[in-house]
Formats: C-alpha cells, sequence, structure tokens
C-alpha cells in the first residue's frame, strides 16, 4: 500500500481518512490548518482531522498554506502520493511535484461541473437531482486536473448541504482510496476532464437571502444548500429570520385560501396538524423551523403562534 501525507481540515474530511487506515495505507503524516477559536469564549481548538490525527497517533503538519517550512517538513516525509480532501488552500506547484504520484484531491462533484469552494451547496442552489465525487490529480488549475474515478449520488427532498456533505464523505471515501491504489499500481490511467465547466465559489451571507418570487423549487434548494451555512434568512416586520428545510406542498393538500397565496405570503392552520406554509412564485411550501433575531430554533408552528395573531402574515 502507498505512503501517503493526508491533508484535510473540517468534519468532512475525516471519514475519508478513517478509510484510508481501514484499508490499509500508511497515513505518513496529516497536514491541517491551525488551531481556531471557536465558540463565545474563542476556544483555541485544533480542527476535526487534526483532533482525530491526535487520536490515532498521527504526526501532524498545521499549516494555513504552504509557507517554506510546511513545504520543507513535506518533502521530509518522502511520501509516494498525497491526498487531499478540503484542506482549505492551494498547493503551490514545487509542492505539487514533490511526491512521486503528486496530490490527489476528491472533489464533491462531478467535474469539470461546479468547480470551487461550494459544489455541494451550489448542486441543491441550482436544484440538480444528481450530484457526486471526483478523485483527480491536483494541478495549479481550480479544480482542472485528470480525473481517476467518479461516483454519483442522488438528491433527496429532504436534503441539506450538510446532509448531502456527510453522505459524499463517506460514499466518496470509498471512491479515493480506490482511486489512489489504482493510481500508485498503475492500474488507473489519469484522464481529462470533458464537458463544459460550471464554478462553484464560496458563499456569502447574502446568499442564504431568500427570494419568494421564485418557484417553489427555486426556494427550496436556495434554503437546502444555505443549510447549515451560511444560513437561509428572510425578513419579518423588518427583522431578519432565519429559516431550515422547507417542503414544497401539492394541491391536494391545500385549503383553498392556501392555493393562491402571493410570494411571501404567510398562512397558519392552528389546528392539528399544525402548520404554517408560504407563497412563492409557483407553489407554497411549508415551513419546519425557524429561529427569530435574538431567539433559538423553533417548530415554525410554534413561532407562528406568537407571530401570527390573525394567521396571516408576509415575508419580505
Amino acid at each position: 500500500m502507498a505512503r501517503i501525507l493526508y491533508a484535510g481540515t473540517p468534519d468532512v474530511a475525516v471519514a475519508p481518512l478513517a478509510q484510508l487506515i481501514a484499508d490499509g495505507h500508511e497515513i505518513v503524516a496529516v497536514l491541517t490548518r491551525t488551531d481556531a477559536p471557536i465558540g463565545r469564549k474563542r476556544v483555541m481548538t485544533p480542527s476535526p482531522v487534526a483532533a482525530y490525527a491526535e487520536e490515532h497517533g498521527l504526526p501532524t503538519i498545521k499549516a494555513d498554506k504552504i509557507t517554506d517550512e510546511a513545504h520543507d517538513a513535506i518533502a521530509a516525509l518522502n511520501v509516494d502520493v498525497a491526498a487531499v480532501v478540503a484542506y482549505g488552500a492551494m498547493i503551490p506547484r514545487r509542492t505539487l511535484d514533490l511526491p512521486e504520484f503528486g496530490w490527489v484531491n476528491l472533489h464533491f462533484s462531478l467535474l469539470p461541473d461546479l468547480r470551487g469552494a461550494a459544489p455541494v451547496q451550489h448542486a441543491l442552489i441550482r436544484c440538480h437531482d444528481i450530484t457526486g465525487a471526483t478523485a483527480f490529480v491536483l494541478d495549479e488549475g481550480m479544480d482542472t486536473g485528470p480525473v481517476l474515478g467518479v461516483m454519483t449520488e442522488a438528491v433527496q427532498p429532504s436534503d441539506t448541504a450538510g446532509d448531502l456533505l456527510e453522505r459524499l464523505s463517506t460514499e466518496g471515501a470509498v471512491l479515493l482510496s480506490q482511486a489512489i491504489t489504482g493510481y500508485v499500481s498503475g492500474a488507473v490511467v489519469p484522464q481529462p476532464q470533458k464537458g463544459e465547466p460550471t464554478l462553484a465559489p464560496k458563499l456569502e451571507r447574502n446568499d442564504g437571502r431568500v427570494d419568494w418570487s421564485t418557484s417553489a423549487e427555486a426556494v427550496r434548494g436556495r434554503i437546502a444548500g444555505t443549510t447549515p451555512e451560511p444560513g437561509a434568512f428572510t425578513h419579518f416586520n423588518g427583522a431578519s429570520i432565519k429559516l431550515e428545510r422547507v417542503r414544497i406542498t401539492t394541491p391536494d393538500e391545500l385549503e383553498d385560501h392556501e392555493k393562491n397565496l402571493a410570494p411571501g405570503q404567510l398562512s397558519f392552520r392552528s389546528r392539528k396538524p399544525a402548520r404554517v406554509v408560504v407563497g412563492t412564485g409557483s407553489s407554497p411550501v411549508e415551513l419546519t423551523r425557524v429561529q427569530p433575531a435574538g431567539k433559538k430554533m423553533m417548530a415554525a408552528a410554534d413561532w407562528a403562534r406568537g407571530a401570527l395573531s390573525d394567521g396571516e402574515g408576509r415575508f419580505e
């Protein structure tokens, strides 16, 4: 099996590391970002990958970018290949050239579709039915290197970005391990990417703002794609309110007055099963949970009992 440097930082990078270990690869060291302040008390905390490495006795190199010091530390390892899953920084050419087989990246899209920092989020925002993961050899471009293997995954109506990322991390872990095994042994030859590239840039807070005039599918995708981060939101009575996943309704389950709701118009039914529906540019959607400013996340119906005294209102 291969001698591997593993580069990764967040939770989604833990499962692939665990898979490589389980499959018998030798993890020589782990490259991850430096400890970061977490929580209200801003306690300096190691990344999830760093914490996993420490639990399993793996040496770590902590660097937010590849400095001369980090480059020299990697060079001293003499690894066959480096595996990368959401490390969080670009790898310069001279460092890419250190391992005999270069750096193999696991990217959570079907490349060349959705190159960039937020492929899963954009897949949901753009209402894709199918997404997946790609193992490819890193070059100096943004997710442009030749492909070693792909896997596909159906997007479920209830998926958020967090849900989908978790599944892709687990299933993509197997792809990454198999791709490295095949590549190092010579059984798998990297192939150029085929198709028209699209981009999936990092999301900003305003990407989570819901436009109720768009279709129900687009509203659901916007909310799902920005949950949990940066967070989906709208405004009610001039204040921001955070939203969790919504469900698209069907005509046969709607009462007459709910079928023609204007975009953003709210309707609350208090009798069991209590529910809150909102008009969109097409069919209404049902809210699940909301978080008013300064309060905790709560069931939409509980919020509506206090906020919608007459059972109606409007999101801005």
